[in-house]
């Protein structure tokens, strides 16, 4: 085969810098809109790159700018795989995409396909579990692939695509839009046989013991803001109401200043969750609830949020309002006051809890240093 034109490279890099920058999601549309920037002008089809070639080119930028990282998440992304065909295994999973290959990169969703003839069966067994997800249906009309096709998106650490199609497609391999060849595919065993091939027993047995027995911190986090609901505040401070509306406003306010700082955003929406369990130690007894499912920095910006307010009325003494300012954070923890304050508006219209979780979790994931 003939060497690539450097037109043809060029279109490839840049279609990819599009994928890695999540600017699209297609292969087709990168290519195309990247094509345009590149020649401006009508392409020949033998200078348009292939799938896979665009592929390598985003690994390579995945290479070179997360590094090793990259593997290790690999083989998280590939255990989070494993259980969740285990939870889904009498749907015959099947996973297949960038977690099988090894092609992820930062943003990449975990595929896997199950088959069934009822979609609220699929989801019945996520319920079960209590896995939060949203399910989408698709209009294809691509020539040979026309039909509605069933997406369950789950939000987790790493995000998953399943795809539900019916039960006597079980044995139907599709192309690869990349390769063009029968997609890879494995089963539950085969996975799990080819996992135990691939990396060391210490390393596979670790990784999974950690994968089974960690927390969901934002379900920790939901499960202590929702009883707010029915925490009512004195009137007189908080005509807004009960404290879970005040910290969503509160956390609205903070979204706006500093939308991309989730220690800072965490402190603004669990700044009162002690209210739910001692409204008379509040800060100390939200600070144990949460214990180590926040950073050192959240717990110092909730520990000190009324301090903060103090100094806004003027009524923290000098020596205590220095040692504040010693902090790094203390301009964090004054606009956290500022928030707390202004966030006890009556009748304002705020996110749903649920909103807000999905927000930080999908913040984490994509701030992550991957």
């Amino acid at each position: 085969m003939s060497e690539p034109s450097k037109l043809r490279r060029q279109i490839a890099h840049e279609a990819a810098r599009l994928l890695y920058d999540r600017q699209v999601s297609e292969y087709y549309q990168a290519k195309m809109k990247a094509a345009r920037r590149v020649q401006r002008g009508w392409v020949k089809d033998a200078d348009l790159p292939t799938n896979a070639e665009i592929r390598d080119e985003v690994q390579s930028m995945a290479r070179m700018f997360e590094g090793d990282s990259r593997l290790s998440h690999l083989l998280s992304m590939r255990l989070e795989g494993l259980r969740m065909m285990k939870i889904l295994e009498r749907f015959r999973p099947k996973i297949v995409g960038s977690v099988l290959t090894g092609h992820v990169r930062k943003g990449s969703d975990i595929d896997l396909h199950v088959f069934s003839d009822s979609v609220s069966s699929v989801t019945s067994a996520l319920d079960a579990e209590g896995v939060r997800y949203d399910v989408e249906r698709k209009h294809v009309n691509k020539p040979g692939a026309e039909g509605v096709y069933v997406h369950i998106h789950i939000r987790e650490e790493y995000p998953f695509e399943i795809t539900v199609r019916a039960s006597n497609e079980v044995s139907v391999v599709s192309r690869s839009s990349i390769t063009g060849k029968p997609q890879e595919r494995m089963s539950l065993a085969e996975f799990e046989q080819f996992l135990q091939t691939q990396y060391e027993p210490g390393e596979y047995e670790e990784g999974l013991a950690a994968i089974e027995n960690q927390v969901d911190r934002f379900l920790q986090y939901e499960a202590l803001m929702l009883p707010l609901e029915n925490v009512k505040q004195n009137p007189k401070w908080h005509p807004e109401g009960d404290v879970l509306y005040h910290s969503l406003q509160v956390f609205e306010l903070a979204k706006r200043q500093l939308p991309y700082d989730e220690e800072f955003l965490l402190a603004a929406l669990l700044h009162d969750v002690g209210k739910g369990i001692d409204p008379y130690n509040h800060v100390q007894a939200g600070l144990t609830a949460l214990g180590e499912d926040i950073t050192e920095r959240t717990h110092w910006l909730i520990a000190y949020h009324m301090e903060a307010g103090q100094i806004l009325d003027g009524s923290l003494g000098a020596r205590a309002k220095q040692r504040l300012k010693q902090s790094e954070s203390y301009e964090e923890l004054m606009l956290l006051a500022r928030c707390d304050r202004d966030g006890r508006q009556v009748g304002v219209e705020v996110a749903e809890l649920e909103e807000v979780i999905d927000y930080l979790r999908q913040l984490s994931y994509e701030c992550d240093s991957w």
